[in-house]
């Protein structure tokens, strides 16, 4: 096999693997998307759950009584 037609091969795979790793990430910055709109929903829903609890102190912000 001649030296160019062993670069055009790994030319060649290495631009597939380039093209996998690109639909990987794509994959993934979805995921990540809809995970973060998820997560954004719950935490409205928690703040309105929490502020119609009557205006307590949310058990998160309050100081441990050993304090």
């Amino acid at each position: 096999m001649t030296d160019i037609l062993r670069l055009e091969e790994q030319i060649a795979h290495l631009t597939r693997l380039v093209e996998d790793l690109s639909d990987v990430v794509a994959r993934q910055d979805r995921t990540i998307d809809t995970a973060q709109r998820r997560i954004e929903m719950l935490m409205q829903r928690e703040a309105t759950r929490e502020a119609d609890a009557g205006g307590t102190i949310p058990l998160g912000d309050e100081r441990p009584p050993h304090w």
